[in-house]
């Protein structure tokens, strides 16, 4: 059994409060044993007024969050799933990224986040990252004291081939940090991560942003860790940030794929052969 930490947090506009939040976290979950901790999407800033943000996206190379949480891990010998950060690109465009941090500090895997989370959800939000992220291109997987950890970001979480293609490279874990909308969380949060789940007989653990956020959204939170079974082993709420804890078993990914083989029995899929 490996215990896990998730951060739950409600992020603000300035990137050093939000460093020091996540410091601050690295050095609890340390204190309690943890192996790895797991924090939500946009951990290093949430604003949605892109001007004001705009002068804090830099490259990876000068984000200060990133340096920080690359030195409390180092310092705390803990590993990092950081949920993402913005930042700019050798082209000039914004990337949502999410880094896996080892427990010297150094960056073991970038993943882009693919899918884009372009919507008019029905109570009025709209939203348009590609009008200033570029999508990612690459499905991306690393060894990690917790098994093979596969990585996706929040509305990721909607498409199933991604998914499809982790559970072929049979990750034993998947982190999928997010910043979900309420309507949406409401609606399908608890639902897609256990299917999820399910599907890769993988454990999915879904770090989250919760709560009224300075720059006026307002996020679900309900942080998540799932068993291979699709059980739900944590559920942090929707009410506060916070730190939660939980315990990765890789006899039970074993158990599960040895009683419903899903992954050994799966075939592709013929083409349609229709009129």
């Amino acid at each position: 059994m490996t215990r896990i930490g998730l951060l739950q947090m409600t992020s603000g506009i300035d990137p050093a409060a939000n460093a020091a939040t996540l410091g601050d976290a690295i050095g609890e979950a340390s204190k309690v044993g943890a192996a790895m901790l797991f924090t939500p999407e946009m951990s290093g800033m949430i604003d949605r007024d892109r001007t004001r943000a705009a002068d804090k996206i830099v490259a990876e190379g000068d984000n200060t969050v990133l340096a920080q949480v690359r030195d409390a891990a180092a310092k705390s010998g803990l590993w990092v799933a950081l949920g993402s950060l913005a930042v700019k690109r050798d082209d000039g465009r914004w990337a949502n990224r999410s880094f896996l941090i080892d427990r010297t500090g150094e960056i073991a895997a970038r993943y882009d986040k693919i899918h884009m989370f372009d919507v008019t959800l029905g109570t009025g939000e709209s939203w348009r990252e590609s009008a200033a992220y570029a999508p990612g291109e690459a499905v991306v997987t690393a060894q990690t004291p917790l098994g093979k950890l596969g990585l996706s970001v929040c509305y990721d979480l909607r498409f199933p081939a991604l998914f499809e293609e982790l559970g072929r490279q049979t990750c034993d874990v998947i982190a999928i940090p997010a910043a979900f909308t309420v309507p949406t969380g409401r609606a399908h949060w608890n639902v897609l991560l256990r299917a999820r789940a399910i599907e890769a007989s993988a454990y999915v653990v879904a770090a989250a942003q919760v709560g009224q956020h300075e720059d006026g959204r307002r996020t679900y939170g309900h942080s998540l860790v799932v068993d291979p079974w699709g059980e739900v082993l944590l559920d942090m709420g929707g009410d506060a940030p916070g730190l939660g804890f939980a315990e990765i078993d890789p006899a039970r990914i074993a158990e599960v794929r040895a009683q419903l083989p899903s992954l050994a029995n799966r075939r592709p899929i013929p083409r349609f052969q229709g009129e």
